[in-house]
């Protein structure tokens, strides 16, 4: 019985440190109610940069929408303007960011708050696409709502 406890124990340290980039088991506790909220974060892991978007908590009277991005390389220099390389879609119209709070361009991290105006009425999904300098194709996240 205590040897179970003790791998299980084990187990969970791993998957704590494994997570850590900083916030340590918050990030964790993080992930897990974005999770249920419906708001899981998404990657794509492409042309040696990966790219991390999560739609953060989204109230009915909020009048604007945040995106949390992170994006990471080893490769070359995060350049992008990110007000104009993303666009937010829903019900089939393109919304384009009112602005990005976060770590300005260049470096091989960088990780902030892309802001939208709120949608009215709430669309019942979105989708991100970003589309970064050499991408042939925009990389796409989405969101259900309802």
């Amino acid at each position: 019985m205590r040897k179970q406890f003790l791998i299980g124990l084990a187990v969970a340290a791993i998957a704590a440190y494994s997570c850590t980039d900083g916030f340590g088991v918050v990030r964790i506790i993080a992930l897990s109610y974005a999770a249920e909220a419906g708001y899981a974060p998404q990657a794509s892991n492409e042309r040696e940069i990966k790219v991390t978007a999560t739609l953060q908590n989204i109230p009915n009277e909020a009048e604007i929408w945040d995106f949390q991005v992170i994006m990471e390389t080893h490769t070359k220099a995060l350049n992008d303007d990110l007000t104009k390389s993303l666009v937010l879609i829903a019900d089939g119209k393109q919304y384009l960011p009112v602005g990005w709070e976060g770590a300005p361009p260049g470096g091989h991290h960088r990780k902030g708050l892309l802001r939208f105006k709120a949608i009215a009425p709430q669309p019942r999904s979105m989708e991100l696409q970003i589309r970064l300098t050499d991408d042939a194709s925009p990389r796409s996240f989405k969101w259900l709502l309802k």
